[in-house]
């Protein structure tokens, strides 16, 4: 059924697959710029990836004005306010950040900060509060297949004062292009490209099923369904398998870009929460939580759920299972790809095994239900649902 109105952006062109890297500095041109700041992590310094894209940069007339290669995993304002002086200083006139999700929201502030004008991202805190202002190309490439941050119109990053994580969300936040290129992601280890690859399944999963789904989150997700089904395991357990990194990389990119216009649900929400007060990785969160989530909402969306089991494990299997019965075989194939990702690489599958303590539960209810994913979750959920689900997570039955 459509919605009675619905919005959806996704304004990225792409270039994905064989030699994309070489195709950054014809994308430069045409976005009128010349003198690039390049900006990535300590890792992918040292692994040799930025020296991989910065050569790839600097053809056809294309001079780097700037690198910058110490963002944290835990990005902050700071960090952000001192790469927007250091571009000022340089004289550049584009921003392209080779990294995970930390590196392409810092980028995404940066960006902010130089289009409007000002020197504090804290001045800019807010939902859908900015104008366009001044233009500023930018071109993202991940190296990780699972935060979609290439493709969203969300930034996340930290309050340097307060520690708190702070969300930006914008219709001017998506990058000019994204760079999907297999050659990004074949160093990822198997346990990061099966975590990540989980999140991307929850992104997707939740954009196609929470309240504010529409046709083309929809499509976008679904999409990106039938990709991790076909693609994920393969690049977990053979990581020079270029045409399975190149499919997860189109997967996340695809599920971003549908979470970020349809919003996600139930999953998120206390996933965040476990982030926040306990610290547990957000992939492994989403992993744990999933299929727990899934069933507390059978009773509003086993439809919805069952006709993801066509895009998960195909045609036949889903030909296969009665109409009745596919809601919850959809939440059986996803809990045995979990298992299979836990044997083989250690995936978590509990609370227990994150290092939750039982004691943070109610902290963790708290925040689940204070977060603003929780509002399009399409079942209402209470505090004492909270507290169950942690139950059931914490240590599931064999």
């Amino acid at each position: 059924m459509l919605p009675v109105y619905y919005e959806f952006q996704h304004s990225t062109k792409l270039l994905s697959g064989k030699s994309a890297l070489e195709n950054i500095p014809a994308e430069l041109h045409m976005l009128g710029a010349a003198h690039p700041m390049v900006l990535s992590d300590q890792v992918l310094y040292e692994i040799g990836t930025l020296s991989q894209v910065c050569d790839a940069v600097q053809e056809d007339g294309i001079q780097i004005g700037a690198v910058f290669h110490e963002i944290p995993a835990d990005s902050s304002s700071e960090v952000v306010n001192k790469i927007a002086e250091i571009y000022r200083s340089s004289g550049c006139d584009s921003l392209v950040a080779v990294g995970g999700g930390s590196v392409l929201d810092t980028a995404k502030g940066v960006r902010m900060l130089l289009s409007q004008k000002v020197h504090d991202i804290m001045e800019l805190l807010g939902c859908e509060i900015l104008t366009r202002g001044r233009h500023v190309p930018f071109i993202a490439i991940p190296t990780t297949s699972g935060t979609g941050s290439e493709s969203t119109l969300v930034a996340v990053i930290r309050n340097s004062e307060n520690k708190m994580k702070m969300e930006f969300i914008s219709y001017y936040l998506q990058p000019d292009a994204t760079v999907l290129d297999a050659r990004m992601t074949l160093t990822l280890p198997a346990r990061m490209t099966a975590a990540t690859g989980m999140d991307t399944l929850c992104h997707a999963i939740e954009a196609c099923t929470c309240l504010q789904k529409n046709p083309l989150s929809h499509a976008y997700g679904t999409a990106a369904i039938r990709m991790v089904g076909d693609y994920l395991e393969k690049a977990a357990k053979n990581g020079k398998d270029k045409e399975a990194r190149l499919g997860m990389a189109n997967a996340s990119t695809m599920a971003g870009a549908a979470f970020s216009n349809s919003m996600v649900g139930m999953v998120h929400a206390i996933g965040h929460a476990l982030g926040s007060v306990c610290h547990v990785p957000h992939a492994d969160a989403m992993t744990i939580l999933l299929p727990y989530c899934m069933e507390y909402n059978m009773d509003k969306l086993s439809g919805e759920y069952g006709e993801l089991l066509l895009y998960l494990e195909g045609p036949e299997e889903y030909a296969a299972t009665p109409a009745k019965e596919r809601g919850k075989v959809m939440v059986e194939k996803v809990r045995e790809l979990e298992a299979r990702l836990h044997a083989q690489y250690g995936l978590p599958l509990s609370l227990r095994e994150a290092g939750v303590k039982k004691e943070s539960f109610e902290a963790v209810a708290k925040a689940a239900l204070s977060d603003g994913a929780m509002i399009v979750n399409p079942k209402q959920v209470g505090k004492e649902d909270v507290l169950e689900i942690l139950e059931k997570a914490y240590e599931p039955e064999k």
